[in-house]
């Protein structure tokens, strides 16, 4: 295994390899904010990993291209446009693009791992 423990290579037809991945390995705590893993990006998409402290960051998003987030383990409180929402494990949304959106609260035990989903078009800065 690579990347802590998060991926392994795999042999599979005509001399190939592929990588396989796990979202829940090595999650190591972080004191603040968040901490970003980018898992795949193209021309047209960007997945990223995020694990999130008991103290996210207030920082307030306001993209050029819309974003799928699912919380994965935890439970989070979000500002979506004005609008507090509550997720627990397994919840997700959709955030369209140039809508203002910030993490206002995240557990601590189990801490939140998400899988955030960039849908950019050939115009988007990412």
């Amino acid at each position: 295994m690579s990347r802590d423990d998060r991926t392994r290579a795999v042999s599979v037809g005509a001399g190939r390899t592929i990588q396989i991945g796990n979202l829940y390995a090595s999650q190591a705590r972080i004191e603040s904010g968040e901490a970003f893993e980018t898992l795949l990006r193209g021309e047209q998409v960007h997945i990223e990993r995020i694990l999130s402290s008991a103290e996210p960051d207030p920082v307030l998003y306001d993209q050029e291209w819309d974003e799928w987030v699912c919380l994965l383990q935890g439970e989070a409180e979000l500002m979506v446009d004005g609008a507090r929402i509550d997720l627990r494990a397994g919840d997700h949304l959709l955030i369209p693009a140039r809508t203002p959106h910030r993490v206002l609260r995240t557990s601590v035990e189990p801490h939140c791992l998400w899988l955030a989903v960039h849908l950019l078009d050939r115009t988007s800065s990412q």
